[in-house]
């Protein structure tokens, strides 16, 4: 499986992700949105928004792992956060995101949303492509 990262020259190059991911693979997996919760199901860093996607992520890479792909085989992450502000929460996810995918940049979306579960304040959907 190959993933073609490209940042086309008339489109700004962001330094997180790719404008643009082409998947050469012949199977496609699509990973559910991963909340903020321990392994029983319990909310992790309640009101701590960098607990929460630290625990967001890692459950990501678990769950990526669980499907026999790796995280370089993610072609595309969305990311729901409540009540977003560019300043105060991309860092954030940004740390996390090179936590879990180092150098690989998978598109992505980053919206703002009103509410998620009670007392979530993120989650991460993601699809990855592999070989069979």
């Amino acid at each position: 499986m190959t993933l073609e990262c490209i940042n086309p020259q008339d489109l700004p190059k962001p330094d997180t992700y790719s404008q643009v991911v082409v998947a050469k693979g012949t199977r496609l997996i699509f990973i559910a949105g991963q909340e903020p919760e321990d392994l029983n199901g319990k909310l992790v860093g309640e009101g701590d928004f960098t607990a929460q996607t630290r625990q967001v992520f890692a459950n990501l890479g678990r769950a990526i792992a669980a499907a026999g792909a790796r995280p370089n085989d993610v072609a595309k992450i969305m990311i729901y956060v409540v009540g977003y502000r560019l300043d105060d929460h991309y860092p954030i996810i940004d740390a996390a995101r090179v936590a879990l995918f180092g150098d690989h940049k998978p598109a992505n979306v980053v919206l703002g949303v009103a509410s998620l579960s009670p007392g979530y304040l993120i989650e991460v959907d993601a699809v990855a492509v592999v070989d069979a």
